[in-house]
């Protein structure tokens, strides 16, 4: 059965419904499914396993907020050598996904749809019902599988602390 929790996080002045538990520092990663261009299915810890993988959640590439945050992580993935790896994970179509990819020479960063069965939103605690997209957050798993950071944001317009983000990724690495 899944969590509803009614009173966590809100969309403008009124609370939004958040579907799935959130996970801490210390859990394991919750494994979980995308879809990428041609609905393709991929596993991302699993594909990028006894690697440090950042996990960006977005609602969808399309807003400013998105493109902002997921061009930066593409900058930041191009600095960052290949035992770390960046996934941004939306609820856009995957065919969107590689248009707005193309369009905006996002090369470096992975990005997966959780479109059609919300696997990664449920299982991290982060799908807004209202909406059927995902809430803003930044979870970064280390290569034995557990969390080292867990942020979730406090709106859909406030980004990550980038520097943070990629310190805490470096930090886990080791």
């Amino acid at each position: 059965m899944t969590t509803v929790r009614t009173d966590v996080f809100k969309l403008g002045e009124n609370f939004a419904t958040l579907l799935g538990d959130e996970v801490k520092v210390g859990d394991m990663a919750p494994e979980f499914t995308s879809v990428v261009p041609g609905w393709g299915k991929v596993n991302p810890l699993q594909e990028s396993k006894g690697k440090v993988i950042i996990l960006s959640a977005v609602p969808s590439l399309d807003t400013d907020t998105c493109d902002r945050e997921t061009r930066r992580f593409n900058e930041e993935a191009a600095k960052l050598g290949d035992d770390i790896v960046i996934y941004t994970i939306s609820t856009d179509f995957p065919m969107a996904q590689k248009r707005w990819c193309g369009a905006a020479g996002v090369d470096k960063v992975k990005v997966v749809s959780d479109v059609v069965e919300t696997d990664f939103g449920l299982k991290y605690g982060i799908v807004i019902k209202e909406r059927r997209y995902l809430r803003r957050s930044v979870f970064i798993v280390g290569r034995d599988g557990k969390l080292t950071y867990v942020n979730y944001l406090p709106a859909l317009s406030v980004e990550p602390d980038y520097d943070e983000v990629i310190a805490a990724a470096k930090k886990t690495l080791g």
